[in-house]
Order: C-alpha cells, then structure tokens, then sequence
C-alpha cells in the first residue's frame, strides 16, 4: 500500500534572519575592503578576506533561500530530493528545509465533485438520468501523487464510473410491491452503496469520501411521459385495491353486527343481493342513487 511518511522541518523564522544577515554582509564586505585598501597603502589582509569572502556570501545566502516555504491550515507539501520521495509536511506555517528539496504542494481541505447529468440504463434497461454529489479528501498524500498520474482527473472519472455502475445494479421503481432496492424509493440505501464503492475505487489515489448523494433522478426524456403514465395506473390500481379491501371489510362487519344484533335473519340469497349493493355503493366512484323497495325484499 501506499507509503506516506510524516517529516517535521524547521521554523523558518531563524534562518530568514541569517538568510537576511548575510545578504547584509553580501554588501558590507565589499564596501568595507574597498574603504580600508583605500585608507591604506599596502592591502591589509583582513581587506582582501572581505573581498574573498563576498562571493562566497553570496552563494550562501542565495542557496539558503530556495528552503523557504509556508503551509496554511489543511495544506501539505510533498519533498522530493532528486527523484526520492522524503516525505510530507503537513503542519502549518512558515519552515526551512534543504533547498535542493523539490516542494508539491497538496490540499488537505474537503473537496465538493457536483457530477454531471448522464444517461445511463438502469437494471430494467429502462433509460434515466442521474447525478450524484460527493464530498473527498485527500488523506494519502503519497498516493496522490505518485499512485495516479492526475488525481483530480482521477476521482472525476472513477465517480463517473461507479455512478453507472450503481444505476445499473438497481431498477429506478418497482412495479412488484414493496421490498425491492430502488434508485427512487431507497434514498440511503443507494447513497450507503455509492459511497461504499466510491472509496473502494477512490482509495488507491489516497483519496476518502466523506458522503455520497444522488442530485438528480429522472427517466429520460423520450419515457419519460410514458412512465408517468404507468405511474399513475400503478397508483389507481393501488388505491382501488385499498378500496376493495375496505368495503369486503366494512360488508363483514355489517353482516356480523346484523347477526349479533338478531336485527333480521338473512338467509344466502337476501345477504349476497346486500352484499352486491353495499359494494356498489363503497366502490363506486360516483353517488349512490338509492332505490325504494314498496314491496317485499323479493319484489
């Protein structure tokens, strides 16, 4: 797996100082040779180690100040020496290193991918348009950068992926009742799986996801008229059953009330003609008109 490591570096405060004093003495040395040659006539010698010593100041301090770099919060800096992987700063503020270090600074801070709409079949083969958010951060820095060529590109094209993956796996609703795992009707379910194969294909980036959402959900446009249509039969064919079953219900409990009551005693053909009657007033859509019998229960 990939091989992280943790450095601690130095303040750079202190050799900013130093860095600073011998720019100084960059400049002083010279002017303080020259003064004391010309003062005298025979070159002193501490005159000539100050013209000397100049150049060498110089390259000194001009070596030192590629050290410098500074860190805000939830940022780190990956070191290389020549190809070599040191390792990765990842505390805040303003520190020194060796200058030959090559520095790649890295983001530690959540990431917001707010995907694309894309079509894609779902398990039915029904064609739909989805779309997903998801939150990441790097937590590998290692594996950010030399695991994959281009992470950010990486974590695009993976999410692309695992999104139809997951639309694939699940139809978008279910005509056969309830129990079944949908795109529309099991929210968490499907975020929980998306998330759960997000970080399986993200991880090797050094890469975690943090929430997965579906954004969008929608039948494509050319079915999408058509579903709705059977959406609606489906919800009619439900409720009528709902309807059924309440007035079989409510035909039992007036026949078992009749009984117990002793109000009349019907015999097989008087309770299946009051059967008829209360289905047709409890089912039906519109007003019962009711029909006053002058005569006898048979006329």
């Amino acid at each position: 797996m990939s091989r992280e490591i943790d450095v601690q570096v130095r303040s750079g405060w202190g050799w900013l100082c130093l860095d600073i004093a011998l720019f100084i003495l960059v400049i002083a040395c010279p002017i303080a040779g020259i003064v004391t040659i010309a003062n005298s006539r025979v070159a002193p010698a501490s005159a000539v180690a100050m013209l000397i010593a100049a150049p060498f100041l110089l390259l000194a301090a001009i070596l030192i100040a590629p050290g410098f770099f500074m860190l805000q919060p939830n940022e780190a800096c990956v070191l290389l020496l020549f190809g070599r992987y040191i390792g990765s700063v990842k505390s805040e503020g303003f520190h020194w290193t060796n200058p030959f270090y090559s520095k790649r600074k890295i983001s530690l801070r959540l990431h917001n991918l707010n995907g694309e709409k894309i079509k894609v079949n779902d398990k039915a083969g029904n064609p739909i348009e989805i779309a997903a958010v998801i939150v990441w951060k790097v937590e590998n820095t290692f594996a950010a950068c030399f695991e994959v060529n281009d992470y950010m590109d990486y974590v695009m094209i993976q999410s692309e992926s695992a999104l139809r993956h997951l639309a694939s796996a699940y139809p978008y609703d279910s005509w056969e009742g309830e129990g079944t795992v949908t795109l529309r009707g099991s929210i968490d379910e499907v975020s929980k799986a998306l998330e759960q194969e997000l970080e399986q294909r993200l991880q090797k980036a050094g890469v975690r996801v943090l929430e997965a959402r579906l954004s969008h959900l929608a039948y494509a446009p050319e079915i999408a008229e058509a579903m709705l249509k059977r959406q609606q039969a489906s919800a009619i064919i439900a409720a009528r059953q709902k309807i059924v079953e309440g007035a079989v219900g409510m035909v039992r409990m007036a026949l078992d009330l009749l009984r117990q009551e002793n109000v009349v005693e019907l015999d097989d053909e008087r309770k299946a003609s009051m059967v008829s009657n209360l289905l047709v007033v409890l089912c039906g859509e519109t007003n019962a008109q009711p029909v006053v019998n002058a005569g006898t229960l048979y006329h």
